[in-house]
């Protein structure tokens, strides 16, 4: 049994973990600058400390509805092969410990655009937290 530390949040009604190593940091909504002809998932540009991130929206990459005009997201910013990259989200979680004995891959009866954008589910005390393949999500050419 090995144990995994997961940094959490929300979209939607679904929660989501990534592993925190992956994780740059987590911070509030950032102003976006929209980018013309650009994918529906990439909701913009923003501006971390002089460095230009794209911010993929999860929302838009799950198949979700829009997020209320009068919510605004958090940003993820999660270190890539290719550098930082922002995955906006609902709400932010904490960090969790979770078992590997706790996790199973995606059911076969999964369906949905977001199903290829899942590794698999911890089965957690009070929640089902579904580890996103961080990789895959922030992949615009992976049609979901």
């Amino acid at each position: 049994m090995s144990v995994q530390q997961l940094s959490t949040f929300s979209v939607d009604r679904y929660d989501f973990g990534v592993e925190v190593a992956a994780v740059q940091e987590v911070i509030r909504y950032q102003e976006m600058t929209r980018v013309p002809l650009a994918p529906g998932s990439i909701g913009g540009l923003i501006n971390l400390r002089g460095q230009v991130i794209t911010a993929v929206d999860l929302r838009h990459r799950l198949g979700l509805p829009p997020r209320a005009p009068d919510k605004l997201p958090m940003n993820v910013v999660v270190r890539t092969d290719d550098g930082a990259v922002s995955l906006l989200v609902d709400r932010i979680g904490e960090v969790v410990h979770a078992s590997s004995d706790d996790f199973e891959m995606p059911p076969e009866t999964l369906a949905g655009p977001g199903r290829e954008l899942i590794r698999g589910a911890y089965k957690l005390e009070n929640k089902l937290l579904l580890a996103l393949d961080v990789r895959r999500a922030i992949d615009i050419s992976v049609n979901v």
